[in-house]
C-alpha cells in the first residue's frame, strides 16, 4: 500500500482526525480505536480509503440490511484485473463474487454454495477438524514455543479447507499462496496495493486461478462428495449449469481466505484475550461447551474483518451526515460490537454473556458470511484441543505488531507463544485422540484371518508407535458403533501405513465378524492413537510365545529384536497350519521360527522349553489364556519380571471375600465419593464430571491407568504384571477397587 493517502474529495465532512487505520494502535485494538471518535463522530469521511466510516451499530444494521440503497456491487466492480492475465481471469469477472454482488446474481451464487455449508455437513466435519488439531501438535507439542499462527491456526483452518474442498496435498502450496494473494486482489477494490508487489501477486494468482479451473473442469466430469463439486455440478430446470468453470474457481478464491485467514486470525486472537483471563481457560476445560462461547466472544470483541463496505445508491443521510450517490460507505463491525448502546461492558472480554452470538462479526442480512457454521465449528474445536493438549500455552513476552497492513482485511502474520512441555505427559491420559483413515488393503492371510491395511486419506505420516502397541478401532455394526482393540502388526518404520490383523471369531460379541462383512478397501474407519500396555524391553535375549492371531503383536517385536542384535526364538502355534496368519513373513527367519500346528504337533512343550532357566532372558507371549496361563506355571521357576503378556479377554479374578464400598478421592479436581458395590471407580468419576479416558471397561486396553497417590488396590486387570500390581502405583479404575482393609484411596485424577 502507497504511503501517501488520497486527499479527502471537496465537501466531505466530518473527519475524524483521531483516526488512523494505518496506525500501531488501531492494530493493536481496532475496537478501542474507534472507541476514540465514535462520540464525536458517529459517521466521518476517512480521506486514506475515499470512503464514509460508520461506527454505530444501529446504523451499521440499516446499512447491511437495505441492498437496494446500499449495494455491495463497489466491493469488486473496480478491481482491475493486468491486461496480460485476461486470457486466465477476464476482465469484469471479479465484479462476480459472492461479496460483491446484489440480488438477483448474489442469490444464484449463493445459494449454490449454500449447500456445502449446511450445519450439519459442518458438524459432519468436526471429528476430522479434531484430529487434524492433534496431529499438528504431536508435531510441535516437545518444542515448548513455537509461531502459534503459522504452525498451529493457518496449518488447522488450510487442511480443513483443503478437506473440504475435496483438494490433496499436490495443492496445498497453492492454498497457502493463494489466501494472502486473494486478501490483496479483494482489498484492492478499495485501498491500493504497493506497486512494488503489483507485478508479483497478480503472477501467482493468474497461476493459481489456472489450476483452479482446471480442477473444476475435471470436477464437472468426475464430481465427488466435495465443495466444488458440489458448485460445479449445479444445474438449472433446463439443464444448463448454474455457475461456469470460472465462476466457481473464483468463489474457490473467496473461500481461500474467508475460510481459512480469518478463522486463524480469530483462534489466535482468542489466546490473546484468554492470558488476560487465564481462569476461562480452566472454566472451558471443565465444561467444553463454552469453547464455543469463547470463539463468538473473540470476534465479538476483535472481528476477523473489521469492516464490511457498500456503494450509496442515492443521497441520503446517516446520523446527521449527508452521503452521496456513489459514495463508498465501510460500516465498522469492530465498533459496532462494541457500541456502548447495545452492549453492556463493551470491551471486557465476558465468555458468560447472556446471547454470546449477538453480534455482527459476520455481518448481517444477505450477505451474512456463507461459512459461518464452518468457522464456529472449527474455531470452537481447535481451541479446544489446542488447551486440552496445552493447557498452560499463553503468549510469549514479547508479541509484534506483525500485521500484514490492510484496513478492510488486517492480517495478523505471527504470533510467538510459550507452553510448558511437562504438558505432553501430563495430557496423555486426559485427552482421547481419534482419526479417520483409509482402509487401502485388505488380504486374507489365514483361514478366518484377515489383515487390513490403513493410511490417511491426504497421505500425511500416522502416529508414531513402538511395538507391542494396539489400536482402538471403531467398527460399524447395526444399531450403533463397537469400539475394539487391534495390535498393530506392521513395522513402526512404516510411517504412511499401519496392518491389523483380525481373527474372524463367531462366538464373539459381533465386531470381528463386522469387520470381515462390512469393511472394503475405501471405507472410512475411525481409529485411535496407538496405547502400548505391552511394552518391548531392551534385552540380550528373548524367547517369543504366541498362539493364533497373538502372532500381530510379536511380529514388530521380532523385526526390533532382529535390528538390535538380540538372541530370539519363536515357538508359534495354531490349531492347523492353515489358520497360522503370516507364515510366509516368518519364513526367511529360518529355524528361530518353530511352528507348532496342533493337528501336527500338539499343544507346545512349555515346559520342556522353559525347563532351564536362562539368564537374562525375557518371555513375550501372547496368546488365549488357556496358552497364557500355562506359560505362568511353566515359567513359575525363572525370575520375577521374565515374562510379559498381553491378553485376548480380561484375566479371571477369584475373590475370596466379597466387594465392599470405599471412598475415592480425585485429587486434582478435589472431588471426594463413595464407590459402592457395584459401581466401578470410572463410573463414579464419569458421574462427578471428571475426565477420565476409558475404552475396553473390562482391564485389558490400559487406557483408564490411573496413578494412586494414597492407599492400596485390589488389582482385577490383565494389564499390570505382578511386580507392577505389588508396587501400588497406578490400577486401573475401569475393574479395580481398593484393597480389603483399605477405606479410602487418593488418585490423580
Amino acid at each position: 500500500m502507497t504511503e501517501t493517502a488520497t486527499p479527502p474529495a471537496a465537501g466531505r465532512c466530518p473527519v475524524a482526525h483521531g483516526f488512523d487505520a494505518m496506525s500501531d494502535d488501531y492494530y493493536r485494538d481496532p475496537s478501542t480505536h474507534f472507541a476514540r471518535v465514535r462520540d464525536e463522530h458517529p459517521v466521518f469521511w476517512y480521506p486514506w480509503l475515499n470512503a464514509w466510516v460508520v461506527t454505530r451499530r444501529e446504523d451499521v444494521l440499516r446499512v447491511l440490511a437495505d441492498w437496494r440503497e446500499f449495494s455491495s456491487s463497489g466491493n469488486t466492480a473496480t478491481i482491475e484485473v493486468p491486461e496480460k492475465h485476461r486470457d486466465v481471469v477476464p476482465q469484469g469477472l471479479m465484479s462476480e463474487m459472492i461479496v460483491g454482488t446484489d440480488p438477483d446474481l448474489h442469490t444464484v451464487h449463493r445459494n449454490a454454495a449454500l449447500r456445502g455449508f449446511t450445519q450439519d455437513r459442518m458438524e459432519a466435519l468436526r471429528p476430522q477438524i479434531e484430529e487434524r488439531a492433534h496431529r499438528i501438535l504431536d508435531k510441535i507439542e516437545t518444542r515448548g514455543s513455537g509461531d502459534l499462527m503459522e504452525e498451529y491456526c493457518l496449518e488447522l483452518t488450510t487442511q480443513t479447507l483443503l478437506a473440504h474442498l475435496g483438494l490433496g496435498w499436490e495443492h496445498d502450496a497453492m492454498m497457502r499462496r493463494l489466501r494472502g494473494d486473494m486478501g490483496r486482489v479483494l482489498s484492492s477494490a478499495q485501498e491500493e496495493m504497493p506497486a512494488e508487489i503489483v507485478d508479483e501477486v497478480w503472477e501467482r494468482f493468474a497461476a493459481s486461478f489456472a489450476r483452479l479451473q482446471a480442477v473444476v473442469a475435471e470436477r464437472r466430469e468426475n464430481p465427488g462428495d466435495d465443495f466444488i463439486s458440489d458448485m460445479a455440478t449445479q444445474r438449472t430446470r433446463d439443464g444448463a449449469y448454474v455457475l461456469t468453470v470460472p465462476q466457481v474457481a473464483l468463489h474457490v478464491c473467496e473461500f481461500a481466505l474467508a475460510g481459512a485467514d480469518t478463522t486463524a486470525q480469530a483462534m489466535a486472537n482468542a489466546v490473546l484475550f484468554l492470558a488476560e483471563k487465564e481462569h476461562y481457560v480452566e472454566e472451558a476445560l471443565q465444561d467444553p461447551a463454552l469453547w464455543a462461547n469463547v470463539f463468538e466472544e473473540t470476534v465479538r470483541r476483535r472481528p476477523s474483518s473489521p469492516f464490511a463496505s457498500r456503494k450509496a445508491m442515492r443521497d441520503l443521510e446517516i446520523s446527521g451526515v449527508r452521503i452521496a450517490k456513489g459514495d463508498m460507505v465501510w460500516v465498522s463491525l469492530a465498533s459496532a460490537n462494541t457500541d456502548p448502546a447495545h452492549v453492556e461492558r463493551p470491551f471486557e472480554f465476558d465468555i458468560h454473556r447472556e446471547d454470546p452470538t449477538d453480534h455482527l462479526a459476520f455481518t448481517a442480512g444477505r450477505h451474512t458470511c456463507l461459512g459461518q457454521a464452518l468457522a464456529r465449528v472449527q474455531g470452537a474445536t481447535g481451541l479446544r484441543v489446542l488447551f486440552e493438549r496445552l493447557p498452560s500455552l499463553r503468549p510469549a513476552a514479547e508479541v509484534p505488531l506483525d500485521f500484514a497492513r490492510m484496513a478492510l482485511l488486517p492480517v495478523r502474520l505471527s504470533l510467538p507463544v510459550v507452553w510448558d512441555v511437562a504438558d505432553v505427559e501430563r495430557q496423555k491420559k486426559r485427552v482421547k485422540r481419534e482419526m479417520d483413515l483409509v482402509l487401502t488393503g485388505r488380504e486374507e492371510v489365514a483361514d478366518g484371518v484377515v489383515a487390513l491395511r490403513f493410511a490417511h486419506p491426504d497421505g500425511d505420516v500416522l502416529p508414531d508407535w513402538e511395538p507391542g502397541a494396539h489400536v482402538d478401532v471403531r467398527v460399524p455394526v447395526d444399531g450403533g458403533v463397537l469400539v475394539r482393540q487391534y495390535s498393530l502388526s506392521s513395522s513402526p518404520s512404516q510411517r504412511h501405513e499401519w496392518r491389523l490383523g483380525v481373527l474372524r471369531e463367531e462366538g464373539g460379541r459381533g465386531g470381528s465378524r463386522a469387520v470381515h462383512d462390512r469393511l472394503e478397501v475405501g471405507a472410512r474407519v475411525r481409529l485411535g492413537w496407538p496405547r502400548n500396555n505391552f511394552r518391548f524391553v531392551p534385552s540380550p535375549r528373548y524367547v517369543f510365545v504366541a498362539g493364533g492371531i497373538g502372532i500381530t503383536p510379536i511380529l514388530p517385536m521380532i523385526e526390533k529384536a532382529e535390528a538390535e542384535g538380540a538372541e530370539w526364538e519363536l515357538h508359534y502355534g495354531g490349531r492347523t497350519r492353515s489358520s497360522m496368519a503370516f507364515l510366509d513373513e516368518l519364513e526367511r527367519y529360518g529355524d528361530r521360527v518353530r511352528t507348532i500346528p496342533q493337528d501336527e504337533c500338539g499343544h507346545p512343550d512349555l515346559p520342556g522349553i522353559f525347563a532351564a532357566v536362562r539368564p537374562g532372558t525375557l518371555v513375550y507371549a501372547c496368546g488365549p489364556e488357556p496358552l497364557l496361563t500355562a506359560l505362568e506355571g511353566a515359567l513359575a521357576h525363572w525370575p520375577a519380571g521374565t515374562l510379559h503378556t498381553e491378553r485376548f479377554a480380561p484375566r479371571k479374578v477369584v475373590r475370596d471375600a466379597p466387594d465392599e464400598a470405599f471412598e475415592v478421592e480425585f485429587a486434582q479436581s478435589g472431588v471426594r465419593a463413595r464407590v459402592p458395590v457395584g459401581k466401578s471407580v470410572l463410573q463414579v468419576a464419569e458421574e462427578h464430571g471428571i475426565t477420565a479416558l476409558s475404552s475396553c471397561k473390562e482391564g485389558t486396553c490400559g487406557t483408564c491407568e490411573t496413578r494412586i497417590l494414597h492407599g492400596s488396590a485390589d488389582h482385577r486387570d490383565s494389564i499390570l504384571t505382578p511386580a507392577e500390581q505389588a508396587a501400588d502405583g497406578t490400577m486401573m479404575i475401569c475393574v479395580s477397587r481398593a484393597a480389603r482393609g483399605c477405606p479410602r484411596l487418593v488418585l490423580d485424577a
